[in-house]
């Protein structure tokens, strides 16, 4: 019924499964805004804002730092697509889904270029990193956050781990941000802080996606 409303759906839900639901009765194209396993739109975006400010994405090292969420499998996926150099810091029991991570790496072996470091180091990460990348530690639907905080406090972009990333380090992140969690205030609203850049480029993004899947 929803498909004779409208010429595209975006689905922003929980779990992975209702997108796919909707994408096998629906007869127009379905995007996903965001589930539990991914976020497409906004890593779509992300490689833009890298774009738009390196004038490339190839040849840049990025790292992810925080949660092995849907954020960060996202990344992985597009480390796979475009074959990326990307380093994920999460917590031992946070790391993201291992089939994602295997599928990404076969993708980058077709490729010939690209890698994907999983790591527990969030300074390991970061070193030399070109963009850094992060988000909430507690996701919609999560109720572990007392837990969480505890065990996500070494993964807090802050200056003094920005100090490790390449000179000319950007910083993302998809906000709403917790800051002095996650991210410190000084470095989201600082000089290598491009979130709100990225805020506005959803837009801009987001018309594109439309057109291209009703053209």
């Amino acid at each position: 019924m929803l498909s004779s409303y409208c010429h595209a759906i975006m689905i922003r839900t929980f779990g992975q499964e209702r997108v796919a639901a909707f994408a096998r009765a629906a007869s127009v194209p379905v995007i996903n805004g965001l589930s539990d396993q991914h976020h497409p739109c906004q890593v779509a975006t992300d490689l833009y804002t890298v774009r738009q400010h390196f004038g490339r994405i190839d040849g840049l090292r990025y790292a992810w730092i925080g949660d092995g969420n849907n954020m960060a499998q996202s990344w992985i996926e597009a480390a796979g697509i475009f074959g990326l150099d990307l380093l994920l810091a999460c917590p031992t029991g946070y790391a993201p889904d291992p089939d994602h991570v295997k599928a990404a790496r076969v993708a980058q072996q077709t490729l010939g270029k690209g890698s994907i470091t999983l790591t527990t180091d969030p300074r390991e990460a970061a070193a030399g990193a070109h963009v850094l990348s992060t988000d909430v530690w507690v996701s919609m639907g999560q109720t572990d956050e007392a837990k969480r905080r505890a065990e996500f406090k070494r993964y807090c972009i802050d200056p003094a781990l920005l100090a490790q990333a390449a000179p000319d380090a950007i910083v993302l992140h998809c906000l709403p941000a917790h800051r002095g969690e996650e991210i410190t205030g000084d470095v989201l609203d600082g000089p290598r802080s491009l979130a709100w850049v990225q805020a506005a480029n959803r837009l801009h993004v987001a018309k594109a996606l439309l057109e291209y899947v009703m053209r």
